[in-house]
């Protein structure tokens, strides 16, 4: 395979893909020897840094194609928000149960500290003073319902979302 070609492909290939890639795994891929791979990723690293556009492949973890830090607040106008998985099924609970009280969501999903400090910075959740505890009262935001495309209110949602249990589960 011509090297520009095999570029190419690599270039598809991390433009698709939702999380850093290992040369290993792009060789797999493509059916190449992983040291092609590596000497096309060297080349379409250099060819992404020379040019003035508004993408560059990340290395640190493996390779990906992203947005240069400069460029993030346009693309935040048309895609505001990026969950990780675990983020999302944080504001699947806060959504279903609405409103909950922070310390039964940490009950329920123990790792949710972060979840609800990204969730706030992302104005996909608020939250409130109980009236008659310490907790914290979290319910989701207009934001949360233009983001998701939702017409109706959070039980539309959470019927939605009963139905479709075992796929958020999984």
């Amino acid at each position: 395979m011509e090297m520009n070609e095999l570029k190419a492909k690599i270039e598809a290939v991390l433009f698709v893909t939702a999380q850093a890639m290992q040369p290993t795994q792009i060789a797999e891929l493509l059916e190449v020897e992983a040291e092609k791979v590596e000497e096309a990723l060297l080349e379409l690293v250099f060819d992404y840094s020379s040019r003035d556009g508004a993408l560059e492949i990340d290395d640190e973890d493996g390779y990906i194609i992203q947005v240069k830090a400069e460029y993030l607040d346009i693309v935040e106008k048309l895609c505001p928000v990026d969950l990780r998985q675990s983020v999302l099924k944080t504001l699947t609970v806060i959504a279903l149960k609405e409103p909950i009280k922070q310390s039964a969501l940490m009950e329920l999903r123990p790792s949710a500290s972060d979840h609800i400090k990204e969730l706030l910075e992302k104005e996909l959740i608020s939250r409130s003073r109980a009236k008659d505890s310490r907790s914290f009262i979290l319910h989701t935001t207009k934001k949360f319902a233009e983001y998701f495309k939702l017409k109706g209110d959070a039980k539309t949602l959470a019927k939605y979302l009963d139905m479709n249990k075992d796929i958020i589960n999984s």
